[in-house]
């Protein structure tokens, strides 16, 4: 059960700011063709996103969708990773928050790895 009543929600960035909450991108690479003055998101938390290396192995294969999880979830216990995921975890239980990804697959992204863990802290 999550400790909090708030939600979480995970968006694309084409789909635009949401009313209400504390919106932050979850990308390591800037979203292409997004204007940094028209930026729908309170900030960029690239320290919590998948490495390179992950992203690019992944490739949003949804076969290989639970190893991605896995070795998502171990990256996180990396010291910048975990400071990150510390302040993912004030903003969440603070307010509604919103997760956002350049991603088009929401439900098989890092931002919905997130939420999943973030509900659960």
């Amino acid at each position: 059960m999550a400790s909090n009543e708030y939600p979480i929600d995970v968006t694309h960035v084409k789909d635009g700011r949401p009313r209400n909450c504390r919106v932050v991108l979850v990308d390591r690479v800037w979203p292409r063709g997004q204007r940094k003055d028209e930026a729908p998101w309170d900030e960029w938390l690239k320290t919590i996103s998948p490495s390179t290396e992950l992203r690019k192995w992944y490739g949003h294969d949804r076969d290989k969708h639970e190893e991605f999880i896995r070795r998502y979830r171990a990256e996180l216990e990396g010291k910048e990773q975990t400071n990150a995921f510390e302040h993912l975890q004030l903003l969440h239980h603070s307010g509604r928050l919103t997760l956002m990804t350049a991603t088009k697959d929401l439900e098989h992204s890092q931002a919905q790895v997130l939420a999943d863990l973030l509900a659960r802290s």
